[in-house]
């Protein structure tokens, strides 16, 4: 290891450290109010985050993987349907589509977003399909209005899978405002993250949203009577509290990665092999993550972090190979963009306190690994 400034992959601390006092005083007004579930910090939150996506209402869950979950059931899809996404993924989109009963259908994506394959959604349909479920990957939207129109015309819904993605949008439109409903993860490395786990679903649909509030809260309505079988998946009042502090310093989160992936495009191009993030015409990417592409990426991730520089692979193992989803059915080579994808992606170091200094580090330890494989 490199005996330089190390330079991290992501770290909270540099956000946190400014604002320690002003998170510590929203913990202590939650603790101080008399009311630690399901308050009115929760409400507070539900109504900004439902006005930054442009939905009408959002309701608060304990995780990403819970907003996909119950959205899907909130949908009517359980078992015996079939939901289409992509293996391309975090295992909680996969393991959601299975929590609620169905069964999950892979296409495979574009080699050069990572994003769903459109026109491999149509040929996978059949009787039993009931939801399409993009992923929106990296911070950047998949291409939403031939999967809406797809929808539309074949009778099924959308859940969006914003979990990567809020403060990205797809002409004009942010995510979690096309589809029928939204599912956001705010874990903590999201541009909008918790202090632990943390989720919201968005809709602009007034029952879809009444139905998502009973499902989080075991199919009551208010009183301890339920209404229909639900969860408890209920969103903190103090996560609510802190993600009401962050929400609005999205946007400028947002421009400081877009800075960051401009400094990288810029100092990478060209360079040997290796393949740049592609943002689509009319698509914001917020750069979640920066992630790029090599034949030669074990050799790169391990000399970078010989540098010092950590990197990450999202994702290594596609889910469709996973002996967890083995009952599944599919094989090697059923996916083969997926799968060459899993061989050949690295994600840099990317988060808005990431200093200058340390981006172009990477640029500089990139190039130079590069100029010495010749």
């Amino acid at each position: 290891m490199s005996s330089a400034e190390p330079v991290r992959y992501w770290d909270y601390l540099a956000a946190y450290e400014p604002r320690r006092d002003e998170y510590l005083r929203a913990v202590d007004r939650v603790f101080s109010s008399g009311r630690l579930v399901m308050g009115q910090e929760v409400a507070a939150f539900e109504e900004a985050i439902a006005a930054y996506c442009g939905t009408g209402y959002a309701v608060g869950v304990n995780s990403g993987t819970d907003a996909l979950t119950l959205a899907l059931k909130a949908l009517g899809v359980g078992a015996g349907h079939e939901v289409i996404t992509v293996s391309n993924t975090a295992v909680p989109t996969v393991a959601a589509i299975r929590a609620a009963g169905a069964t999950p259908v892979f296409v495979d994506v574009e080699e050069d977003t990572f994003l769903i394959d459109v026109s491999q959604v149509e040929g996978a349909m059949n009787g039993r399909t009931r939801c399409i479920l993009p992923v929106h990957l990296c911070g950047q939207m998949a291409d939403m209005a031939p999967l809406v129109e797809i929808a539309k015309r074949r009778g099924v819904r959308i859940v969006e899978d914003c979990a990567q993605a809020c403060g990205a949008s797809y002409r004009g439109n942010r995510a979690g405002s096309l589809g029928d409903i939204g599912a956001f993860s705010f874990y903590p490395t999201k541009v909008l993250g918790a202090f632990g786990d943390a989720g919201v679903m968005t809709t602009a649909d007034p029952e879809l949203a009444a139905r998502l509030r009973r499902l989080r809260f075991y199919g009551m309505e208010g009183s301890y009577y339920a209404e229909e079988e639900g969860f408890n998946s209920r969103l903190d009042e103090v996560q609510a509290a802190l993600l009401s502090l962050a929400l609005p310093g999205v946007e400028r989160a947002v421009e400081k990665r877009r800075e960051l992936a401009e400094l990288y495009d810029q100092g990478l191009a060209g360079v040997g092999d290796l393949a740049l993030p592609a943002v689509r015409e009319g698509c914001r990417h917020q750069f979640y993550l920066y992630t790029v592409r090599t034949g030669r990426r074990d050799e790169l991730q391990e000399y970078l972090r010989g540098e010092g520089i950590e990197t990450r692979i999202n994702y290594p193992h596609p889910v469709h190979l996973m002996r967890g989803y083995a009952f599944l059915g599919y094989r090697e080579g059923d996916l083969p963009v997926t799968e060459r994808l899993a061989r050949s992606i690295l994600s840099l170091p990317m988060y808005p306190e990431l200093p200058r200094r340390h981006a172009e580090k990477v640029v500089e330890a990139v190039r130079a690994f590069f100029r010495g494989s010749r």
